[in-house]
């Protein structure tokens, strides 16, 4: 009897695992990751290393779009807590980064150091999900950045392991240097084995929102 309950739970849990694990910044230990991010103020790629089950370091370059600024930087993010209950896991994650930014707008500002700060933490089921992540940029002569970005999420059927995952998803964000400085995005997210994507479209900054993540 108690080795069935074990199975059960054992069951649940992996099925549960494999319906939240796909949009994670920490991988396996000895995972590779590829992230691409394309919202309303830039577009990011992200190639990350996992040398354990709860740290990750890669290498970030972004372009914000606005005043066109290419950041370089290096990126660890650690995963400093997770919690796993009978239907639901949440976690949370600390990640920063040091590098450079560099102006390529007509103003030719030219080069200065950057660094950022952040947090990211999430909740979830096989069929509800919440999120909060924030940062805080650093650029020196080429402008400081805050932003803060919420997400809720439905599921409208648990697909298990290795079928198509699908959610509906309504991301609310802040950033202070914007002249629309709250907006909101309706997305879906599909995601299915290591792929993940998700389509959005910003309504108050009207812009695509495009994410890509593949785990190798």
């Amino acid at each position: 009897m108690r080795s069935a309950v074990l199975g059960i739970a054992m069951a649940s849990l992996t099925m549960l695992t494999c319906s939240v694990v796909q949009a994670r910044p920490v991988s396996y230990a000895g995972g590779w990751t590829l992230i691409e991010v394309a919202n309303r103020a830039s577009t990011a790629g992200l190639v990350h290393y996992s040398p354990a089950h709860n740290f990750s370091v890669g290498l970030r370059h972004e372009w914000q779009r606005a005043n066109d600024v290419k950041l370089t930087a290096i990126q660890p993010t650690l995963l400093v807590k997770r919690w796993f209950g009978r239907e639901y896991q949440g976690n949370f994650y600390l990640t920063g980064g040091l590098g450079t930014a560099k102006d390529e707008s007509p103003n030719k500002l030219g080069s200065d150091t950057a660094s950022f700060v952040g947090v990211m933490a999430d909740w979830e089921t096989r069929t509800l999900f919440v999120s909060y992540e924030a940062r805080f940029l650093e650029q020196g002569a080429l402008g400081n950045h805050s932003m803060h970005a919420a997400r809720f999420g439905w599921a409208p059927y648990a697909g298990d392991t290795g079928e198509l995952h699908t959610w509906l998803m309504l991301e609310v964000d802040r950033r202070e240097h914007f002249e629309d400085k709250t907006s909101v995005t309706p997305l879906l997210r599909f995601f299915k084995g290591p792929a993940l994507l998700e389509l959005g479209y910003n309504l108050t900054d009207p812009s695509p929102l495009v994410n890509f993540t593949y785990r190798f």
